[in-house]
């Protein structure tokens, strides 16, 4: 199964009012392991950033005056995500900035060739995921990597492949699955995974089994009654020790 992280950064908050992508950072997983491909690129909006957006990213107008037009990079980007499934955090904002950009290739070119994201791939939305695992929490991306322990030290201002890279390791956190976005697929095969199966050597000698002392069973009667006068007789060990006797 091939998926690909995607994170943009814009001028601003609404396509609709000519608000255009300035940055896409994706990274690509195949199987769920990191396979080391990415794509990030920078992009002349050919607009001007509104200074809200750049407190939030840090990209400023000086910076984006020699990159690339989106219809230069368009290419090259919808050949890196189609036919993956797509992962974005609040998918319908980078979703919707991308099927604006590409409604204003088919404008230009006046044809129907790029259409709409869903035309190229499937979506999964991390926020949504999000919001039905932990309902009534915030579920932000910074709020997530706290909640399962994802370095974001890096992370003072937001930037497309960052976020793409940390979003990967919160996704597969999320979800289950392997986590070090440090190893390659390659790096990850030689590792071993935490669920690797390791079975033991048949001509292995047997474990010794080594049984409880008298005085070492009497400690723990004595330990075990303390516990259960100082919990008002509610010590679960002693009723379970019962309950067993009674079993026939």
């Amino acid at each position: 199964m091939r998926q690909v992280v995607l994170d943009t950064e814009t001028t601003g908050l609404e396509p609709s009012q000519g608000h255009r992508i300035i940055e896409i950072g994706c990274v690509e997983l195949v199987n769920r392991k990191l396979t080391g491909r990415h794509f990030h690129q920078y992009i002349n909006p050919e607009r001007e950033v509104d200074a809200g957006a750049m407190e939030v990213h840090g990209i400023s107008n000086e910076f984006l005056a020699d990159k690339p037009l989106f219809s230069q990079i368009a290419d090259d980007f919808l050949d890196f995500i189609k036919g993956a499934e797509l992962i974005i955090h609040n998918a319908p904002f980078d979703v919707g900035f991308i099927n604006a950009e590409f409604q204003r290739l088919d404008n230009a070119c006046g044809a129907e060739q790029w259409l709409t994201v869903d035309k190229h791939c499937s979506v999964l939305d991390t926020l949504l995921m999000a919001r039905q695992k932990h309902p009534g929490q915030r579920n932000s991306l910074d709020a997530l990597c706290s909640r399962y322990f994802v370095d974001n030290s890096s992370r003072d201002l937001h930037g497309a492949l960052l976020d793409a890279e940390i979003l990967a390791d919160v996704y597969l956190t999320m979800t289950g699955g392997q986590t070090m976005l440090s190893l390659s697929a390659e790096d990850s095969d030689q590792a071993g995974g935490a669920a690797d199966i390791r079975r033991l050597d048949s001509s292995r000698p047997p474990l010794r089994v080594i049984a409880a002392s008298t005085d070492e069973l009497l400690a723990h009667e004595a330990r075990l009654a303390a516990i259960d006068k100082a919990s008002g007789q509610q010590c679960l060990w002693l009723k379970q020790t019962v309950s067993n006797s009674d079993s026939p």
